[in-house]
């Protein structure tokens, strides 16, 4: 169950991932990380909280174009293993004599980084969706960057992450926006948290919801928003959330709070959530399972099964 997987996020932490064929990895200060859907969600995270970390970020077939395809290790993440465009991805990369490692929990990638002799992370074997799954992931993808240091400071998020306690506040948010299409904001550096507030909604509620960042909305986006005769049934359809986050650039905070009374002032409704947390990175996964929490009241609320993604699974069935 849904509820079970987000109480027992943070004991993801404690995972200790081993690299198989460890001898063939190259220890590289450049990546190229291919993945889908919630299996490079740990990517977006990463770049969050370490924006020097040179990564570039790959959700495609192929590989991206690179100047330096050589010195950059890519790593083929799809936590099922069955990820089409990763596995296509992987042949590409072992086709092209590229450095290459592989993060699954099975399936046909992880068979074929066996099988080819490539350096594997394997993920642990659970019932949890792949958009649950971004601790494992994240400790895995550090693992084979070499990063003991971040690894270090991610396992304490073991002890650090309390998500019973964001429990309450998620789902009274949650209830908030019964009945709307939420719309995310969030700093630039913070988009990853908005982005994936956005899927978690998507995926375990099934209703449309959106995301963008400061300062760019303020020159397009929030013109939508300013309802006229014609337009104010359709700006009523949308409740705002503001991710703030106290060590954002000032200009961004104020541009938030300028926005914030503005969209008030047009009976827009807006909810501000502040990150918190003793570190950068608690403040992120504090605010993915205040996501996890508002999804799973969105799900209850409507009547909707938050595990299973039907209309993906039919998707795959006629491009096959």
């Amino acid at each position: 169950m849904l509820a079970d997987a987000i109480r027992d996020f943070s004991k993801q932490f404690a995972f200790e991932p081993q690299i198989k064929n460890a001898a063939k990895l190259m220890r590289a200060k450049r990546f190229v990380v291919c993945g889908m859907g919630g299996s490079n969600h740990p990517t977006d995270i990463l770049k969050a909280w370490k924006p020097t970390v040179d990564v570039v970020t790959h959700r495609d077939y192929d590989l991206p174009s690179v100047a330096d395809p050589q010195d950059r290790l890519v790593i083929a993440c799809s936590y099922s293993g069955n990820t089409e465009e990763s596995i296509d991805s992987f042949a590409v990369a072992l086709r092209s004599g590229y450095p290459l490692a592989v993060i699954a929990k099975g399936g046909t990638l992880l068979e074929r980084a066996q099988a080819e002799g490539v350096p594997y992370i394997k993920i642990p074997e659970t019932d949890i969706q792949p958009r649950s799954a971004s601790g494992f992931m994240f400790v895995a993808l550090l693992k084979l960057m070499g990063n003991e240091t971040g690894l270090q400071e991610a396992r304490q998020l073991a002890m650090m992450l309390h998500p019973e306690k964001l429990e309450a506040a998620g789902k009274a948010l949650g209830q908030k926006l019964v009945g709307s299409v939420p719309v995310v904001y969030a700093s630039t550096r913070n988009f990853a948290l908005a982005n994936n507030w956005k899927i978690k909604v998507n995926e375990n509620t099934k209703v449309p919801i959106f995301a963008n960042v400061f300062p760019e909305l303020n020159h397009n986006e929030m013109n939508g928003f300013d309802p006229q005769a014609g337009t104010r049934s359709l700006s009523r359809s949308f409740h705002f959330v503001f991710l703030r986050d106290d060590e954002d650039d000032p200009r961004i905070v104020r541009r938030m709070e300028v926005l914030e009374q503005l969209y008030r002032e047009r009976e827009l409704p807006v909810e501000s959530i502040a990150l918190t947390g003793a570190s950068r990175l608690e403040k992120i996964f504090s605010s993915l399972l205040t996501a996890d929490w508002v999804s799973l009241a969105l799900a209850e609320a409507y009547g909707v099964n938050p595990e299973p993604v039907p209309l993906v699974e039919e998707f795959k069935k006629l491009i096959a």
